[in-house]
């Protein structure tokens, strides 16, 4: 199920009180997922047909429309290409899947490093999807 609300934005100021780019509220999150080796078996973008029918996560069906049903913005950030828009939105609809958008070409090869002037939380996903924990671990920051 697409939908194509947009969030509710929040305006931002810096510290000299001019705007920057608005933010969701607090309490809303931004999810992108991946959806290869995510929500489903990995399946290449060279294997196309079978696209449409891998099979779903059902933990991770389960999950995603609960985090849509709270409120939170769910976006799928995938390496399919365009060219593979129509039978994924299929797949994504016949399988119940809530989202409100699907960002395509994300760069293959895993090894990713996200910079970003917003918070970025990454949470590597290893094989069940469940609601999130809070855990400290080491990250990579930029050098004072």
């Amino acid at each position: 199920m697409h939908d194509n609300k947009k969030p509710s934005l929040v305006q931002a100021f810096n510290e000299k009180g001019e705007h920057i780019s608005p933010v969701l509220p607090e309490d809303q999150k931004n999810f992108l997922i991946d959806i290869d080796g995510t929500i489903c078996d990995d399946v290449p973008n060279e294997e196309p047909e079978r696209m449409a029918i891998v099979p779903p996560y059902p933990d991770a069906l389960k999950i995603c429309n609960k985090w849509y049903e709270e409120g939170h913005i769910i976006t799928f950030f995938t390496s399919r290409t365009e060219e593979h828009r129509q039978v994924t939105e299929e797949w994504l609809d016949k399988h119940g899947f809530k989202y409100h958008s699907i960002l395509f070409g994300k760069p293959r090869g895993g090894n990713y490093h996200w910079i970003d002037n917003h918070i970025v939380k990454a949470t590597r996903f290893k094989g069940k999807f469940t609601d999130l924990i809070i855990r400290n671990h080491e990250i990579e920051v930029f050098h004072p």
